[in-house]
Formats: structure tokens, sequence, C-alpha cells
């Protein structure tokens, strides 16, 4: 790992309510794909623009309130984790300054300013490889029921919040629309081959792995993360997005040690969800301004302490 740490710079003008953006328009281009948080436009032999809106996602649908600077922040988190863990590499981050970015892009380096990134187009991968290295959300719901988590047998007696040691891999089908489904890792082998999917176990398992240890000596507990990979050139390469809120739950180390799950994710939202009465069928319901405040307030904790030093 560098022994310097970039930092995270999110403006402070990109977080206020009225530059707040649902949707990217970049004038006189159409996207190639629109995604529920970002858009992808091509942008050339071999590349992409992906651009994050400020729209959040929860249980499948699109709320329809968004996060000032959420796609800011998440598109910052991602390009961090790409640039500081040594085990992301290859990653197909080219460049986060759309001044870099190739015409008509760097004509519109206001819009995209710190919510947009160029990179590698790759053939994609099919598969979700979500690591857990803490028992919660689902794996809680069904380690309760039958002792597994996404199947996978847990030692007797755990709590939600346990560490998982060593953090296992669940991987998941990718569902463009619905529910991604869990599956076993012999079914991945038999959708994308045994030597691969054993690469991407591999991969997956340590940036997790990595990217647990940075956190933890900043404040965080990383609790689970999803990764993307896909083939660049024949090469596995990690795409998408690298442990942004968004794909991965973060706590407060200090409240996690007290015995208590604090989130600096949007698990704030999901829970103030549950308690509206909602349930769970679109459309979903607008978000109060309290809400979005501190949804705000937690992503840009997350921010402050992954690039700040060590506790």
């Amino acid at each position: 790992m560098s022994a310097v740490t970039p930092r995270i710079v999110v403006a402070p003008e990109l977080l206020e309510p009225e530059r707040a953006v649902s949707v990217v328009e970049i004038p006189g281009l159409e996207p190639w794909r629109r995604g529920k948080v970002r858009s992808v436009y091509e942008a050339g032999p071999g590349r992409f623009v992906i651009v994050a809106s400020d729209r959040l996602s929860a249980y499948d649908s699109i709320l329809p309130t968004p996060i000032p600077g959420k796609g800011v922040i998440l598109s910052l988190i991602s390009a961090f984790w790409m640039r500081t863990l040594k085990s992301a590499a290859p990653h197909h981050l080219v460049s986060d300054d759309p001044a870099e970015f190739p015409p008509p892009f760097d004509r519109h380096a206001g819009l995209l300013r710190g919510r947009a990134q160029l990179v590698r187009r790759a053939e994609r991968v099919d598969i979700e490889c979500v690591v857990r290295g803490y028992l919660t959300g689902s794996g809680w719901k069904e380690y309760r029921e039958r002792g597994t988590v996404c199947g996978i047998r847990l030692p007797a007696g755990l709590a939600d919040g346990a560490r998982l040691e060593p953090a296992v891999f669940t991987p998941a089908t990718k569902a463009d629309a619905g529910h991604d489904e869990n599956i076993s890792f012999e079914r991945m082998c038999a959708l994308v081959g045994r030597e691969p999917a054993g690469a991407l176990r591999a991969r997956s398992l340590a940036a997790y792995e990595e990217a647990r240890e940075r956190a933890w000596e900043r404040g965080l507990v990383l609790a689970d993360t999803k990764f993307e990979f896909g083939r660049v050139g024949g090469e596995l390469t990690l795409i998408d997005e690298a442990l942004s809120p968004d794909s991965s739950r973060y706590w407060d180390r200090d409240e996690y040690e007290a015995g208590r799950l604090l989130s600096f994710d949007k698990q704030f939202v999901r829970d103030w969800l549950d308690r509206s009465g909602w349930d769970h069928e679109p459309p979903a319901p607008a978000l109060p301004p309290e809400v979005v405040r501190r949804t705000q307030e937690r992503y840009l904790e997350a921010v402050r302490r992954l690039s700040g030093g060590p506790r």
C-alpha cells in the first residue's frame, strides 16, 4: 500500500440541496445505458464515461428524493479505493478528471466534475462477487433460521454483527432488473468456469481483507461489500464501483466495539423506509429533509475517515 494516502475532496457547492441531480443530461449525447443511479456513455474505442447521479435506490426501487452530492461522494470513494488497494489492480479506471476526457466530454467538465469516470470498456462477468466479513442483514436473517449464510454453515451462537473469520464469499447472479439471486460456488463454477470462479473469489477476498484492515484503522468497520469484474484484453479486471457506501456496509468502529451498529451507508435510509410502513413495492415514498440531511452527513463522515490519518 502506498505510504501517501490520496485525499478525497468533495467540493462544498456540490452538496447544496439546489445542486442535487436526479438525472445527468450531457447536451447532445444519448447514454449507451442508463441504470438506476448511473448513466454510461460511449467515449471512443474501448472507453466509456460513467456518470453518477444523486439518486438512491433501495429494495430495487429508485427513491424520488435525491441525496445532494451523493453521486460525487460515491464516485470519489470508488476511485480512491481503486487507486489505493494493491489487490484492486487491474481495474478499469482511466481518469476521473473530466479535463482529461476525450471530446465532447471535456467540454462539459463543470457538469461532470467529481461525478464522472473515464473507464476501459470490459466484457462483464455476470456475477456479483459478494464478500461478508460480518454477520448482518439478509445473512443474519438466514443464519437465525438455518444456521447458514447463502448455504454456508457457520458456527452456532453468533450474534448480529459478529465478525466472520475468515470472511465468506457468497456469489450472486447479476440481474439488470429485479433481485439478484444468491448461488453456491459450485453453481458459479458451472456458469463461468472453475478457474475463473476461483480467480474471482480470490481477488474479491483479497480486496475485501485489505480494505477491511484499512477501514478499521480509520474508525470504520467494513461489514460487507460486492465487487464486479469484467475482462479487458482477456484479463479479469475490477469494474463498476469499489467499496462505496452504496455497494458496502460501513459501521462506526467505536459504536461496534460498544455493541451497537451505527451505519455510514444507505442502511440508514433502508431503516427509515422499514419504519415508514412502505411495503417495498414501487413507487417508493419521498424522503423527509431530515433523512436526506443525515444520510448525506453519514456518507461525508465515511469520506472524511477513509482519507484521513490513522486513529
